[in-house]
């Protein structure tokens, strides 16, 4: 992997921590310059970098590293929360050959509480869900080996996920695999803590367990891109 990202300046982490402080447009505007140049534009870098490690493992997450940051801005349409920006800077990775929006990924965010990094798929809308389950019926054992391995176990803990109480319907009651059936969301998730982000070595780290996760990104996208090209 080249060094192209060495860490986020400690000013970008000030910067969000006094985003979080005084979140309104009229500190935000005079201060937007200084976003763009120590906040977005190391995103930018580190996603970019994260997207050629991904092509050296044969795997094609796009080119374009800006397409893949989410705005700085919140929708408050529907929120009683009208504070105009997030306090962090987050990132989503999807593969190229699928619908961004249909298909698990990789999701990266800076704040100035910790640096994040998770994997799969959130929330998906009732026929994705369907397929997931669907794929994890007929291939129950693959997914616990790959959820079983030591260093994914050990970077990124624990399947994580919303979760029925009962088997859902359409899988039999004694299915082999009612515990994995149950997850209304399949990913795992981890935090570092907000120093990680200026030390040299982040891209590094991230990439560990981005690496680590790539099995069960690739498992949870058989099925989704399959019946995405289908659809």
């Amino acid at each position: 992997m080249k060094p192209a990202f060495s860490g986020f300046p400690p000013e970008a982490i000030r910067f969000l921590r006094d985003l979080k402080k005084h979140n309104d447009r009229d500190w935000f505007q005079p201060r937007k310059e200084q976003f763009e140049t120590q906040v977005r534009a190391p995103m930018i870098s580190l996603v970019a970098a994260l997207q050629e490690a991904l092509r050296a493992e044969g795997q094609d997450y796009g080119f374009d590293a800006k397409k893949s940051l989410h705005r700085i801005y919140r929708d408050t349409r529907f929120s009683a929360d009208k504070t105009p920006y997030k306090s962090h800077i987050s990132a989503a990775l999807h593969p190229a050959s699928g619908r961004r929006d249909e298909c698990a990924g990789f999701y990266v965010a800076i704040s100035g509480e910790s640096v994040e990094i998770g994997g799969g798929i959130y929330h998906p809308p009732a026929p994705l869900l369907l397929t997931v389950r669907t794929h994890v019926a007929a291939h129950h054992e693959r997914l616990r080996a790959i959820l079983a391995n030591r260093t994914l176990h050990k970077l990124m803990g624990e399947l994580q996920g919303d979760r029925l109480t009962r088997v859902p319907k359409g899988f039999a009651a004694d299915h082999p695999a009612t515990d994995l059936l149950r997850y209304k969301d399949y990913f795992l998730y981890a935090k570092l803590p907000p120093g990680a982000a200026t030390q040299p070595d982040l891209l590094k780290e991230l990439w560990r367990r981005t690496r680590a996760m790539l099995p069960l990104l690739d498992f949870l996208n058989e099925p989704l891109i399959r019946a995405g090209h289908q659809g």
